[in-house]
């Protein structure tokens, strides 16, 4: 959007005079502080006055210093706190009458009439009925004496917005509440933690997952709510066995557990999970408790057995960069929504689809809620398919033969990818091969059958397993066809960064002179430059982002207590600035510096000028961002510019970005990717095989599979030729770049806001796809 368009913008949704109260209400989820902070930051830049409502609804009610103004600088340093620091609380009170007519007193006198509602379902709903009754509540008041006729016209509409901050992600039109990819990572962390102890041991660790609105001291207390973060662990693990109260076990449960459980010993593995879900029951609405069925393996097998809960471990510790990012654009979001507020504007929430901004009517999202969540159905039909190998009297005999291979620098979830492709492709009836070492490897002949077995255990692991190499094909074309007639393979999974994507078009290239590469291929993109066209996200970059932003966190805290101090940190990504950019928007940077974005001294020195105002400030620079103002340029002239004001620090963070292990979303998002692109080369051999051979030349059976804003996409890599930037291996247009104006705002730079991607209010469409579609979608 032009600068022009941007005035005009804020002249038309300018925020003056207007009051916007934010509270938290409910359980507190991580990410809620960067929620507030966006919604604070964002309102005062716009002109508005911004109050916190600390305690809740419990505050509102109660009035007094409960309710005060918020200011720049009262949400300094919250980014990276976990929990709520203006404090969430169950509010009886609220619940009654007299309770909300004291809430709209309190507000009334403050001239507040949009409030910005973090919290679940119950605390959106309250919502919603606030503000039907508010027009009645406020001729209560007039005839009470409490205020005047012209108050009561002044304010006479209640505006509300709604973000979910929810561990549970049990809300309806959102893909991911706030908070639940920081509880996948303390479930991981603690799950991969006593992987690594079990293993050295002949016995079986229990895992009990506690998630629910409501805690008993032990644990458990029984409530029927979706447990998406069980689920979900179950979806990129090798857990081998579920009870949830979404999926009763039939009867004879126990003993088909225990059969199984045997089974996995005889075949010498040291360690079974298996996940219990709080609100577990069985067919006949009996509770499951952890306990019971620890009784139950001791008892019936004589294993060793322990049991470990959770709890509220969940809900603790910083936020995660998705979390930070979520609640930040949302928060954004959440502003410019109440800002176009009519009285006749339904209340609504603001959500994340794919990677896009969605407003969706509150209440819509409420009732649907009850009627189940497509990404739930997802990844337990996902974890069913992976987890449970079927006999091989019941695998179709496809006689096909699939290749997979990693290409590029390795990035984490790769092997989450492979798992979940090699599993897929058996199930289907396929004979899968794994090729080491990229395209180097293949053309050396370093290709080998994978089962199912060989894949166990690699979902956590990061970099990758399988070898990955740099190496183009084209010099080695011929003997990487005649590896692929001496193996028949009928088809080649690839995936990998940039370079995977240039393999691929060699490969399609030489389809004329080859006719062994006339076979169905795929690329799933995965490199932590996130830098790959076609795709909106990789494999890996979120790994990346966290190690970025728990680094920043450190350093930050590594200045606490000293004199004002600036840090200059250099990320990693080739020319593409997605690390530096949205891993400043997660860290609370001050500005990024990247190749998409030139920049020049005078930009150099503004921000130093701007340094004065801000508290151990950030700067992140894109490894290639500029030929001449190098990240040692940067930080040698705020060294020298800073003299008797503040000192400098530099940081370069290197290799670091690409290990570990991957993070909950990475396994998540290459297991499903890569499930997904399996199913389309099953269905790419079935539609190419003729005479009895695998013959496929057409543009559509190269295809790369990648996010676009909403959906999953094939899209044939020739058509992505015009989208690439060649020469610097980035996309020609890059979404996040639109975020970029966030980051500038949020650290008090005026800046334009391009909002032509800002969410408009749509309506909750439920769909249930057909099971062999929703295994795979995302």
């Amino acid at each position: 959007m032009a600068q022009t368009d941007n005035k005009k913008f804020f002249e038309n949704l300018s925020g003056a005079g207007k009051a916007i109260a934010v509270l938290t209400s409910g359980g507190d989820a991580q990410g809620m502080n960067a929620a507030v902070r966006a919604v604070v930051r964002m309102g005062i830049y716009v002109g508005a006055k911004v109050y916190f409502v600390h305690e809740g609804y419990q505050g509102m009610v109660d009035g007094g210093d409960n309710i005060k103004e918020a200011k720049w600088e009262s949400v300094s340093s919250m980014l990276q706190m976990g929990g709520t620091v203006i404090g969430s609380a169950r509010c009886n009170d609220f619940r009654m009458h007299e309770g909300r007519l004291k809430a709209a007193h309190n507000l009334v006198q403050r001239g507040i009439t949009n409030l910005c509602v973090i919290g679940g379902d119950g605390s959106l709903t309250g919502a919603n009925l606030f503000r039907k009754e508010w027009s009645g509540l406020l001729a209560e008041l007039v005839q009470q004496g409490l205020i005047d006729e012209e108050a009561s016209q002044k304010y006479s509409a209640l505006h509300i917005v709604g973000m979910v901050g929810s561990i549970d992600n049990d809300f309806c039109g959102t893909d991911m509440t706030i908070g639940t990819d920081s509880a996948l990572h303390r479930i991981i962390e603690v799950v991969d933690a006593i992987m690594t102890t079990a293993q050295s041991y002949f016995g079986l660790d229990w895992l009990k997952n506690m998630i629910g609105m409501v805690f008993a001291l032990n644990g458990e207390m029984m409530l029927p709510t979706v447990k998406q973060d069980a689920v979900f662990y179950l979806s990129v693990c090798a857990s081998d066995w579920v009870l949830i109260p979404e999926m009763p076990p039939e009867d004879g449960w126990e003993e088909k557990m225990c059969q199984k459980l045997s089974a996995k010993r005889a075949g010498m593995k040291r360690l079974n999970i298996i996940i219990v879900a709080e609100g577990a029951i069985d067919h006949n609405n009996q509770p499951i408790t952890s306990e019971h069925v620890k009784n139950l393996v001791v008892q019936r097998l004589g294993f060793d057995t322990r049991v470990t809960i959770l709890g509220h471990v969940q809900r603790g510790g910083t936020p995660s960069a998705f979390d930070r990012i979520l609640a930040s654009r949302m928060g954004v979001e959440a502003v410019l929504a109440l800002l176009e507020t009519t009285a006749n504007t339904p209340a609504c929430v603001v959500s994340l689809c794919g990677n896009q901004s969605v407003q969706l009517p509150l209440m819509e999202c409420v009732q649907m809620v009850r009627l189940g969540q497509m990404s739930f159905e997802n990844n337990l039909k996902t974890y069913k398919l992976l987890a449970h190998r079927k006999p091989e009297s019941e695998l179709p005999n496809s006689n096909f033969n699939v290749a997979v291979l990693n290409v590029g620098a390795p990035a984490a979830g790769m092997n989450a990818a492979v798992r979940s492709a090699v599993r897929v492709g058996i199930s289907e009836g396929h004979k899968m091969f794994a090729v080491s070492d990229g395209f180097e490897g293949f053309y050396k002949g370093q290709i080998k059958e994978i089962k199912w077995a060989d894949v166990g255990g690699w979902t956590g692991q990061g970099g990758s397993l399988l070898g990955t190499k740099r190496t183009l094909p084209a010099k080695h074309i011929d003997k990487i066809a005649e590896q692929m007639r001496k193996y028949n393979i009928n088809a080649l999974l690839v995936i990998g960064g940039f370079e995977a994507f240039l393999g691929i078009m060699e490969l399609l290239a030489a389809r004329g002179t080859f006719e062994e590469l006339c076979v169905p291929m795929v690329m799933v993109p995965a490199t932590v430059s996130n830098n790959v066209p076609g795709s909106d996200l990789s494999i890996g970059a979120d790994t990346a982002l966290n190690a970025i932003t728990f680094t920043c966190d450190r350093i930050k805290q590594s200045a606490s207590g000293t004199k004002h101090r600036v840090f200059i940190i250099e990320t990693m990504g080739g020319y593409c600035g997605y690390l530096a950019s949205v891993g400043g928007l997660a860290a609370g940077a001050d500005a990024a510096y990247i190749f998409e974005e030139p920049f020049d001294i005078r930009e150099l020195q503004s921000n130093v000028e701007h340094l004065t105002e801000t508290i151990h400030p950030c700067f992140y620079v894109n490894e290639n961002s500029n030929e001449n103002y190098t990240t040692d340029f940067i930080y040698q002239l705020y060294s020298e510019e800073g003299k008797g004001v503040f000192d400098c620090r530099k940081n370069v963070l290197g290799h670091m970005q690409q290990g570990g292990a991957p993070s909950p979303f990475d396994r998540n998002f290459g297991t499903k990717i890569a499930a997904k692109a399996m199913q389309w080369i099953s269905k790419k051999l079935n539609e190419s095989y003729r005479k009895g051979r695998v013959f496929a030349n057409t543009e559509d059976s190269a295809c790369l599979l990648g996010m676009r804003q909403r959906a999953m996409v094939f899209q044939p890599v020739v058509q992505l030729r015009d989208e690439t930037d060649f020469v610097h291996r980035i996309p020609k247009e890059q979404w996040w770049l639109k975020l970029r104006p966030l980051m500038k705002i949020l650290a008090k730079y005026k800046t334009s806001y391009d909002i032509s991607d800002s969410g408009q209010l749509e309506h909750v469409v439920l769909n249930h796809p057909k099971e062999s579609e929703a295994m795979a979608a995302i």
